[in-house]
């Protein structure tokens, strides 16, 4: 696969197209199991996910709030590893054809070997890689192992970063810039619209990649309000939590389902286009 053959930017491109706006969800790789986590990538799709991010567990996972610690600790106890993941996605390439993200910390794919990882990774049907805790001065193995087989590495941005450096991590990055929407973890009360738009606004004036938003985001009315300003919206903590809320474990495919359903409905072009005021929920 070449990058000019990624399905991150055939989705986006897409997307921008119609007007519309990505829903990209998060499913932590082992949680609860190897085949929960593949029913639950299935069921996000027919929910309406454009892209999906497939966490890997790490023990150490410095961005992620508590919700996403504790997924990542019941995942580790299932023993996964990446090669699990690689496997998974293979499977899930044989009827899905969304983008597929792997989100993991670099100790893991130091471990694996860069090269090996993209190499595996692209073979199985992975689009791109978030590593939050790989600044791009110290990724230039992983830069070129991931663009020599056509994935993308997706950098993260956050509302300190400073517009030098978002138009330098712009340069080093691809498919999409991943906006933290809150100086903080993963789950943490989701900042005033005002804020995430100056954000955004910055990010855009270095950059044509498009924007995606993560951290804080919940219900179907903040995905709206940020869907005004962003090109997409990433929603993981208070996926898992649903998830993790429903007592029934039977039940909790139908609950994905339905939650990412809303989310996507809200970020439809005329949900989107009637978005405004100040999005200071929490999850």
């Amino acid at each position: 696969m070449t990058r000019s053959d990624n399905r991150i930017d055939r989705t986006f491109a897409r997307l921008r197209e119609r007007g519309e706006k990505a829903l990209i969800p998060y499913v932590m790789l082992g949680d609860p199991d190897l085949t929960t986590t593949e029913e639950w990538a299935r069921a996000a799709v027919s929910a309406g996910a454009d892209l999906l991010e497939i966490g890997i567990p790490f023990s150490d996972p410095l961005a992620d709030g508590p919700v996403l610690q504790r997924s990542a600790e019941r995942a580790l106890t299932q023993k996964v590893r990446l090669a699990d993941a690689i496997t998974l996605v293979r499977r899930l390439r044989a009827t899905v054809q969304i983008p597929l993200l792997f989100m993991t910390y670099y100790n893991l794919v130091f471990q694996y070997g860069d090269e090996r990882l993209a190499r595996d990774a692209a073979a199985a049907g992975v689009d791109g890689l978030i590593v939050p805790d790989l600044p791009p001065e110290e990724a230039g193995a992983l830069e070129s192992a991931t663009r020599a087989d056509g994935l993308h590495l997706i950098y993260l941005i956050a509302p300190t970063t400073p517009s030098a450096r978002i138009k330098f991590i712009a340069q080093r990055g691809g498919g999409f810039l991943y906006y933290v929407s809150l100086t903080g973890i993963t789950g943490a009360k989701l900042p005033a619209l005002d804020q995430v738009e100056q954000g955004v606004a910055r990010i855009r004036r270095a950059t044509d990649l498009p924007v995606a938003v993560g951290f804080g985001v919940s219900t179907p009315e903040e995905a709206g309000r940020i869907a005004g300003v962003a090109d997409g919206v990433i929603v993981a903590s208070a996926l898992i939590k649903r998830l993790q809320a429903q007592p029934d474990a039977r039940r909790r495919r139908e609950e994905l389902m339905t939650y990412l359903a809303s989310l996507k409905a809200a970020l439809s072009p005329s949900q989107v286009s009637v978005a405004g005021g100040s999005a200071g929920g929490s999850e």
